[in-house]
């Protein structure tokens, strides 16, 4: 159980609430911080990058010149990657980047980095978002508490994501995104109360 306070829209503190979460330092596990942060910048590489090897690229069916009496080293083919226009050697090729974690180690990094944000002062769980919209209300009141970078996280379909989304030092996450490299990108992290139990909850 663990012992987190409870901020109204205004990012002040109302209340404190027991939440069925571990976040003592103990919990906290770099490595697998580090393994997670990794895969996910692994996952969007493209893996595009594609070359043509020596039989792949055009010509090269007849032998180029005799085999002696012409000066120049024997050639048994224009494809040859020794020469212009032939293959690569050693080149590129479409591939998968992705790397596969398994849950246990996603659910242990969640609960490490919401562990380290809490006992650095820096998670900030609302209780419920009230936003008109406006980008300029959500960021004075950000900024009014030195709030700024931090990570938004709440549902899609709220609209302080629309609000917040274009403000600078900002990051806006529906609560079914979570991401732990985001979360390590930024300072704070500012996670409505509703989002907050959906983690918990997949935590076990």
């Amino acid at each position: 159980m663990a012992d987190v306070k409870i901020y109204n829209d205004s990012f002040d503190e109302v209340k404190s609430e027991k939440f069925n979460v571990d976040l003592t330092t103990e919990v906290i596990s770099v490595p697998t911080i580090h393994q997670v942060v990794k895969a996910t910048l692994a996952g969007r590489r493209q893996g595009t990058a594609s070359t043509k090897n020596r039989s792949q690229v055009r010509g090269g069916g007849a032998k180029p010149f005799k085999q002696k009496g012409t000066g120049n080293a024997r050639r048994g083919s224009s494809r040859s990657p020794l020469l212009v226009g032939g293959g690569t050697a050693f080149g590129p090729t479409p591939r998968d980047f992705s790397q596969k974690l398994n849950k246990k180690a996603v659910n242990r990094a969640i609960q490490s980095i919401l562990a380290d944000k809490h006992n650095s002062d820096s998670l900030f769980v609302v209780d419920n978002f009230n936003s008109n919209g406006k980008t300029s209300e959500i960021s004075k009141k950000l900024e009014s508490k030195n709030l700024l970078p931090a990570l938004i996280v709440s549902d899609n379909e709220d609209k302080v994501l629309l609000a917040a989304r274009n403000i600078r030092k900002v990051k806006t996450l529906g609560d079914c995104g979570f991401s732990v490299y985001e979360a390590v990108k930024f300072k704070n992290l500012i996670i409505e109360k509703k989002s907050f139990d959906k983690l918990v909850k997949r935590l076990g």
